[in-house]
């Protein structure tokens, strides 16, 4: 049977950053990959920056969404049982940042993917950055992201990081929503990606899952909505301007994530990866210049209006 992996996160935790890494270990150890990007949206940023893992074996996949939960669903299915002959030892899912993980153990229980896969590691991260500033639903949100997890990776981890603290923030959060804690001492990786071991990719390549029990609250289709804008083009100073005055403009809604491709000019191109507590903007090469903005009750028409000028097609 083929193992399948499911690495969740809420928004702007760095699941594509760890993938790539993740996924070289299990390269390494003689596997054959295959990496679906299971997304709502109607372009998936996370699969360009995974370009640089194909290889003779490792594939990339994505599912495209944006018409409701249950299509979405077939989709993802769908998707499995095609696969289900292509000589793959591991399959690894990337989903969207507002997932229904229900959703991973509802089709991999259906016939007939229940003789093809079997679950092989839940593994979740945690922004050692932004954990202490989720509010109301991002906190159920989060939660319930990481509820299954075998093993709980605490990501964007300096030198400076108190990761017992977050630890401890992190079980609060499950306790509020009537969630199982994790164990300070063996369900967390907390170190930099750079000080990863073999021994550390190992854990998480046989780390399994948990069965969660919680009281589940109803979520909005459109409570957390990606925009998306096509063939950006901007300066740098300009990219940097735009992002910081979403993510403090109240006009704009609860910007979470800034991410994407854009043409700075002169035949430049930039990387942008940005949340509220960091932006980083890196000089790349890329088939393609996409912006999407991604967070909580987005209000379309300004954002709109402060990109209509430097996109060739604004959000619809």
């Amino acid at each position: 049977m083929v193992k399948i992996d499911l690495i969740t996160g809420f928004l702007g935790a760095g699941k594509t950053t760890f993938i790539k890494n993740y996924a070289r270990y299990l390269l390494d150890q003689g596997e054959r990959i295959c990496i679906i990007e299971n997304d709502y949206g109607a372009v998936n940023i996370d699969m360009v920056m995974l370009q640089d893992l194909l290889s003779e074996n490792c594939n990339l996949e994505m599912i495209v969404g944006g018409d409701g939960k249950e299509a979405h669903r077939r989709r993802f299915r769908t998707k499995l049982i095609s696969m289900g002959m292509s000589g793959y030892t591991r399959v690894i899912i990337e989903p969207s940042g507002i997932y229904d993980v229900d959703e991973f153990f509802d089709v991999l229980y259906d016939e007939p993917l229940d003789r093809w896969y079997e679950i092989g590691s839940v593994i979740s991260l945690v922004d050692a950055g932004a954990v202490f500033d989720l509010d109301d639903l991002r906190r159920y949100v989060f939660m319930s992201e990481i509820a299954n997890a075998g093993k709980v990776v605490i990501s964007k981890v300096s030198k400076d990081t108190d990761c017992d603290l977050i630890i401890q923030k992190v079980n609060e959060i499950m306790t509020e929503f009537g969630g199982r804690t994790f164990d300070a001492g063996k369900d967390f990786v907390a170190k930099n990606y750079d000080d990863y071991t073999a021994g550390d990719y190992e854990a998480l390549r046989t780390c399994g899952y948990r069965h969660a029990s919680y009281v589940k609250l109803p979520i909005e289709d459109k409570q957390f909505t990606p925009l998306f804008y096509f063939d950006p083009k901007m300066s740098r100073q300009e990219l940097n301007k735009i992002t910081k005055h979403l993510f403090e403009s109240t006009k704009a809604g609860s910007v979470i994530r800034v991410k994407g491709f854009v043409d700075t000019g002169d035949g430049s191109q930039v990387e942008i990866n940005a949340t509220a507590e960091k932006t980083v903007v890196n000089d790349v090469v890329s088939s393609r210049n996409v912006l999407i903005i991604i967070g909580e009750k987005l209000n379309k028409e300004y954002i709109n209006d402060i990109m209509k000028d430097k996109c060739s097609v604004v959000s619809l």
